[in-house]
């Protein structure tokens, strides 16, 4: 496959901070990536990096092949779309709309209609004075309708309710099985989006900790549970990612099991789980807390 970014030894720091550390990985064109991690692990400094909207301390990115600083010919094939994107005061949805075929030359004015359509989004009306759904309604459009080769999703979705986040996930698949590009999706909502993804990235203090694609990740670990005695002794010398004991009982989250493996623990009447992707990076990372705040 062909490499829609490359990005080696990349090194961001901000005074005595490190915000990106030694960050290399490729994101192979026309696939969906996660970037996952904590808030403050370095996912949007990184992503800005990519686009070309700040400079890297160290190392070197590659936007199909070109460095993307002050690269028009590599920009107008990006998207980014964020949280906190900033508009005009007197801005409409509307005047978005109007304007992104200036910046994306393959904006799709059918596909944008169809969205303002499903999220009930008020066209005419300021975008000051849009609430928060409402505004993280305009970046999904927009980074949907444009149909750019390479597009990031900085979490602009989290102003969405449950019916509207699906609505978006549910148009994403659909175009990108009809129009493959390359999508980046950031986000804490981890089972949310995990169908959706083929490719995972997660970050933690600068530094990449995963990079794997999401079928054998999903397969990495495996949660057993039993009687205290019985996991403990089953675990020895596996790498154990997370151990909880109550009573008599034990849950131990560990490394990927041969089915040798796994026979031997139902034979020692073990009950063995799989780990979702959630639970797995929040074992990686201790991202437990920041989770529960987004729920």
């Amino acid at each position: 496959m062909t490499a829609a970014v490359e990005v080696s030894g990349l090194t961001k720091r901000f005074g005595s901070t490190t915000a990106v550390n030694e960050a290399t990985f490729t994101v192979e064109e026309n696939t969906i990536h996660g970037l996952l991690g904590r808030n403050g692990a370095g996912k949007t400094t990184l992503m800005q990096l990519i686009t070309g909207q700040d400079f890297a301390t160290s190392g070197s990115i590659r936007i199909f092949g070109e460095h993307p600083v002050e690269n028009s010919g590599v920009l107008r094939r990006v998207c980014f779309i964020k949280e906190s994107q900033k508009y005009p005061d007197d801005f409409k949805p509307k005047h978005v709309f109007e304007s992104a075929p200036w910046f994306f030359e393959n904006w799709d004015a059918e596909l944008a209609a169809r969205l303002i359509e499903d999220f009930r989004l008020p066209v005419n009306r300021r975008i000051k004075k849009l609430s928060r759904g409402q505004t993280s309604a305009v970046g999904v459009i927009v980074g949907l309708a444009s149909r750019a080769p390479l597009t990031f999703f900085d979490e602009p979705y989290l102003g969405l309710d449950a019916v509207a986040r699906q609505i978006f996930y549910d148009r994403l698949l659909e175009d990108y099985a009809e129009h493959p590009r390359t999508i980046i999706l950031s986000t804490h909502l981890i089972d949310e989006v995990s169908s959706l993804l083929e490719h995972v990235i997660v970050i933690d203090d600068g530094r990449i900790i995963i990079d794997q694609d999401s079928d054998s990740l999903r397969g990495s670990a495996t949660t057993v549970v039993g009687t205290g005695t019985a996991v403990e002794s089953f675990i020895a010398g596996h790498e154990v990612l997370h151990l909880d004991r109550i009573g008599g009982l034990a849950s131990a989250t560990i490394g990927q099991l041969t089915p040798a493996e796994r026979a031997a623990a139902t034979t020692a009447g073990l009950e063995l789980t799989p780990v979702s992707l959630q639970q797995l990076i929040v074992r990686r990372t201790g991202l437990a807390t920041e989770l529960e705040k987004s729920a």
